[in-house]
């Protein structure tokens, strides 16, 4: 390892973390039900899309971008392809990380980036690919003032792959928030990209807390903790001068309380939002979960598409449905062959 990022323990992040700990403890205890976590999960990604997109200047108020998410446009402005795209990508790492299919890598770094970009920049080599030129951050109150010089563009492919082998080889050695902390600043800091940087960073980030074991990852929007306050974000993540100058001497311990505190606030807030008498969820089977993931992705599911990715019988398939109906966690729409299936909205 030629990398080791600087910093302490501190007992307030210590306590931080104990305490994220004893949060999800908390709302794991009251036993929601499928339909619960879905809804928590739609609220998390909707809140996400808004906030993290807002953090770099989109002026889409929160209603906008709920709505937008329920919408099939096919007419969108560059500010609604931002939420899109950003919403498109939680999406896909959610899946990724469920299925035990995400692997930090530059390759996979470079796929979000251009999922995050994707119809917004006029040059197709900004997209999906480190840059390879330099670039310069700066006061977006004073535009010519240099807040920051990041590293030289020969270096990023170096820079990134120490990155990604420190988090890979401390997977299950190193506190999923810790670990997912010091990814998002060191990739802030690197900015390997020409734009969509943050972005990138923040939904990385959280699928590097599903992939290292932060359970219930996907209902939280630790993204709406920076937004509610961008200036103290970016200078509790960000630098002054040049990284050449003062690469030896980063710190990250202030950076990790601050990060740590944004998990914790946020899982606050979703105990609030938890209905005071939860009951234990119903018991699935595999090929239950199996119809309700589908949906969650596709929105709709029929008696064919079922059968496209199972090898249940038609009849088996006929009461799967009939099951998740009367759970009342999923309703039919159409009818004859026209019928279809679609979550059930919850109130």
């Amino acid at each position: 390892m030629t990398w080791q990022p600087q910093y302490t323990i501190s007992n307030k992040l210590l306590l931080t973390i104990r305490e994220i700990g004893e949060s999800i403890g908390e709302i794991k205890a009251k036993h929601l039900s499928h339909k619960t976590l879905a809804k928590l999960e739609l609220s998390a990604r909707e809140l996400s899309s808004y906030a993290s997109t807002s953090i770099e200047g989109n002026p889409l108020p929160l209603t906008d971008v709920k709505q937008l998410l329920k919408t099939r446009k096919d007419a969108i402005r560059d500010t609604e392809r931002e939420v899109l795209n950003y919403n498109k990508a939680l999406q896909a790492l959610y899946q990724s990380v469920n299925q035990g299919k995400f692997t930090l890598c530059i390759k996979t770094i470079e796929c979000v980036q251009k999922q995050v970009v994707d119809g917004l920049m006029d040059n197709p080599a900004y997209c999906g690919t480190l840059r390879q030129e330099p670039v310069i951050i700066r006061n977006p109150r004073k535009l010519d003032e240099i807040v920051f010089i990041p590293p030289d563009a020969k270096d990023m492919r170096p820079l990134m792959k120490e990155l990604t082998t420190f988090i890979n080889h401390h997977i299950g050695k190193i506190d999923p928030i810790i670990l997912a902390g010091i990814f998002h600043r060191q990739h802030v800091i690197i900015h390997p990209f020409i734009d969509g940087n943050g972005r990138t960073t923040r939904l990385l980030t959280t699928a590097i807390l599903g992939q290292t074991g932060l359970d219930l990852f996907t209902i939280f929007s630790f993204e709406d903790y920076y937004n509610r306050n961008i200036t103290r974000y970016f200078k509790a993540v960000g630098l002054e001068g040049d990284y050449y100058d003062i690469k030896d001497k980063i710190d990250f311990s202030a950076w990790l309380e601050y990060f740590a505190d944004g998990i914790l606030d946020e899982l606050r807030r979703i105990i609030k939002l938890l209905p005071e008498h939860s009951v234990a969820a119903p018991r699935l089977e595999t090929h239950h979960q199996q119809i309700l993931d589908y949906l969650q992705q596709h929105r709709s599911i029929t008696q064919r598409e079922y059968g496209q990715i199972t090898t249940r019988s038609l009849a088996a398939r006929k009461l799967d449905f009939e099951k998740l109906m009367q759970l009342n966690l999923i309703e039919a729409k159409g009818v004859g062959r026209g019928t279809y299936y679609v979550l059930v909205e919850s109130s």
